[in-house]
C-alpha cells in the first residue's frame, strides 16, 4: 500500500438560510474515493451501506434519487457529512462542521471491508 491519503479539509462550505426557507450551501469540498478495480455504482453502494451498517454510524437515505445519497453521523467522532455514489466513485461531501477524523474513519473501515484499494481525490469549489 502506498501513502495514506490526507483528509485535511482545505475549505468548508458556508450555510445560508434564505428568506424563502430551507438551507443552501455556498462552496463545497468533496473527497472522491476511487476504487483500484472497476466497480458498478450498485457494488459501491452495497459496500458503503455494509460499512455504515457495521457502525458506529447513524445514517439515512432520505432523498428519493436515482443514486445513493446518505446523511451520515459518526457516533464516535460526532462528525456529520453526506456520502454518495456516482460515476463509479464514493463521494464524501464536507458540511460546515465536518471534521477530518470522521472522514478518515469511514475510509479506513471501507478499505478494511473491501477487496480493493481506493485512491482519494479532493475537490474544492468556492
Amino acid at each position: 500500500m502506498g501513502t495514506e491519503p490526507s483528509f485535511t479539509i482545505p475549505s468548508r462550505p458556508q450555510r445560508r438560510y434564505p428568506y424563502s426557507g430551507g438551507v443552501e450551501y455556498e462552496g463545497q469540498t468533496i473527497f472522491r474515493l476511487i476504487p483500484s478495480r472497476s466497480r458498478s455504482n450498485e457494488q459501491l453502494s452495497a459496500a458503503l451501506e455494509q460499512t455504515l451498517d457495521a457502525g458506529p454510524y447513524r445514517y439515512g437515505d432520505f432523498y428519493n434519487l436515482p443514486m445513493a445519497l446518505f446523511l451520515v453521523r459518526d457516533e464516535g467522532t460526532g462528525d456529520v457529512f453526506r456520502a454518495s455514489v456516482r460515476d463509479g466513485r464514493i463521494r464524501l461531501h464536507v458540511l460546515p462542521e465536518t471534521g477530518s477524523a470522521g472522514l478518515r474513519r469511514l475510509y479506513d473501515r471501507l478499505v478494511e471491508r473491501s477487496d480493493c484499494e481506493y485512491r482519494v481525490e479532493c475537490e474544492t469549489a468556492e
